[in-house]
């Protein structure tokens, strides 16, 4: 599994639809995004960690760079998201963080 992470709008879909050579059709059915936003409600980390490294692509924005919101709830959905891309990156081969459109090997190697 690819894990891409960064910034909100860094290019993180254009990034894996270049990498892989996909077109959109392909990118649905192989990738999913958006992954900081299913941490809500959810009881088992390690469980939705499992379930997502079963697709070759895995996209999430990293939102814990800004203010530190003053709803506990806010807070705790924040530190959730962190510990699933934690838990993202540890089950990947490859992790990538995309910064201003650029694409950062953090693990493993892009294998075309």
């Amino acid at each position: 599994m690819v894990f891409i992470t960064g910034p909100l709008f860094s290019g993180k879909k254009s990034t894996a639809k270049s990498l892989m050579h996909w077109d959109d059709t392909m990118l649905e059915q192989n990738a999913v995004w958006d992954v900081e936003q299913m941490v809500s409600g959810c009881s088992d980390l390690e469980k939705l960690a499992d379930r997502l490294a079963e697709k070759q692509v895995v996209i999430a924005s990293e939102i814990g760079g800004g203010v530190v919101p003053v709803d506990p709830e806010q807070r705790a959905q924040r530190e959730a998201a962190g510990r699933l891309s934690c838990l993202l990156a540890q089950r990947a081969d490859t992790v990538i963080r995309v910064f201003c459109g650029i694409p950062t090997v953090l693990k493993g190697e892009i294998r075309l």
